[in-house]
């Protein structure tokens, strides 16, 4: 599939103005990387994270980007489908059907594709709670039946980016996303493995999404960077949230909304013209 690009109308948030319609890329790949349980104060000029400060840097940097909710899965649901559970991170979640639309049968209905891919996942299509450092929770296409197994992989099984699907979702095992482990470990485990797929995206036309669920803070503040070709690097100062990161996929695909999102706009600010 190759990149380009397509006119998409800027939905708002509920009671703001009706803005102008805007154009927005259509990357050939979004690789959205989801970590654990820090605010941006954590982990901005912080020596044990080299790597994520480099991609601040280098990338668009949202500097006001919030969880919706606590505790994970919450979070991690409104990203993939718009909708949140109402047990926490019970496992099976309860509150969002099985059944629900989500990026994976959004993206499916129109040609495209979605895998999943967990670090530790012991198998293709495993639905266990946990498997040692592998956490359902923190894979939300695993909580949909119309999700197949064949989308939902162990990381490992990335082992060529050309190989990679519309959209993916990367997510660290618990001692590499900060959920047990530290600051280091995840810095180290993303310079080892994302390091790459970001070098390659530059040439390739992919949108790399480097976010985390929630912040331990009063204001939920999370980091999230932008980063790929058609990114213009900054600071920017707007609120954003999952549902906004998720409405903001969709734009880019023309994909229809799901869930809460239809109630946000995407992020239109932050990209190369």
């Amino acid at each position: 599939m190759t990149g380009g690009f397509l006119a998409a109308s800027l939905l708002v948030s509920l009671g703001a103005p009706a803005r102008a319609a805007t154009t927005l890329p259509a990357p050939a790949h979004v690789v959205v990387v989801i970590e654990e349980n820090h605010t941006l104060a954590q982990i901005e000029n912080t020596p044990s994270a080299r790597y994520m400060n480099s991609l601040f840097r280098h990338g668009a940097l949202f500097t006001n980007a919030h969880g919706v909710t606590h505790p994970s899965l919450p979070n991690y649901l409104a990203l993939f489908a718009g909708q949140m559970n109402t047990n926490g991170d019970d496992c099976p979640e309860v509150g969002v059907s099985r059944n629900a639309p989500n990026l994976a049968t959004a993206l499916r209905a129109q040609g495209r594709s979605f895998v999943g891919y967990a670090d530790a996942m012991p198998s293709a299509g495993f639905t266990g709670c946990w498997a040692g450092t592998y956490a359902r929770k923190h894979a939300p296409w695993v909580e949909f039946a119309n999700v197949p197994a064949s989308s939902s992989l162990p990381f490992t099984a990335l082992r060529s980016y050309d190989a990679l699907p519309t959209v993916a979702f990367v997510i660290p095992d618990v001692e590499h996303d900060m959920h047990d482990g530290t600051i280091a470990q995840a810095d180290n485990w993303l310079s080892t493995h994302i390091a790459p797929l970001v070098a390659w995206a530059k040439t390739h036309d992919t949108l790399v999404i480097l976010t985390w669920d929630e912040g331990y803070d009063s204001d939920n503040d999370i980091p999230t960077v932008f980063i790929g070709p058609m990114v213009k690097p900054g600071r920017y100062g707007e609120h954003v949230d999952h549902l906004r990161f998720l409405r903001t996929i969709e734009a880019l695909y023309g994909l229809p909304t799901l869930g809460r999102s239809g109630k946000v706009a995407p992020i239109a600010d932050c990209w190369v013209r």
